[in-house]
């Protein structure tokens, strides 16, 4: 039996040191669900259980559409205690359903979303993706960010946790902070997102 990979969307590393990445992504449809909790963990799980309904079947054609990686849990940014107030948990559509993505089911209150061309700053963290652990993962990023020559760039939105694994999953575990930035000076220009 052949297992393969779950998909996920393409990138190309445009710089790299120890401690952070930034990466350049082209233009991608996402699912994503808003999660006004102000609990990372609660707002995630609400998030993908919705995002998964829809996976399996809960939209308007009945598709089953496998599996991608990551599940990346955006905040929305606030005066909340983990600076959020509320998130956006996203799911990115596989190649074959970026052109015409199924219609969800209106009561899963989830909708397509394009991300056109952007740079991300990522900061790769193991162990499991928490309320405590994601605050200190996005203050190192910040950290790494302003002693680089990124120092500079903008961020366009909050900061998202992207997320690998399965919750089953305990040792190994691969996250991500994601924090999108604008650097035209360093060759990184961020468009936006739009809604279908």
């Amino acid at each position: 039996m052949v297992s393969s990979a779950p998909e996920s969307p393409p990138y190309t590393v445009v710089h790299s040191q120890s401690d952070f990445e930034i990466r350049l992504y082209g233009t991608s449809v996402w699912m994503s669900a808003p999660a006004l909790d102000i609990s990372f963990e609660k707002a995630s799980w609400d998030g993908f259980h919705r995002l998964f309904q829809f996976t399996e079947g809960a939209n308007l054609n009945f598709s089953r559409i496998p599996m991608t990686v990551p599940v990346l849990t955006t905040t929305v940014p606030g005066a909340g205690p983990l600076k959020s107030q509320g998130y956006y948990v996203s799911l990115y559509l596989p190649v074959k359903f970026q052109g015409n993505p199924p219609l969800p089911l209106p009561e899963l209150n989830i909708r397509p979303y394009e991300f056109t061309t952007h740079c991300v700053a990522v900061r790769k963290f193991s162990g499991f993706a928490n309320d405590e652990r994601i605050v200190k993962e996005a203050e190192k990023l910040a950290t790494s960010l302003s002693r680089s020559p990124w120092a500079q760039s903008k961020t366009r939105r909050g900061y998202s946790i992207a997320q690998y694994n399965t919750p089953i999953r305990i040792v190994n575990r691969k996250n991500e902070v994601w924090v999108d930035i604008d650097a035209p000076q360093l060759g990184c220009e961020s468009v936006g997102i739009s809604t279908y």
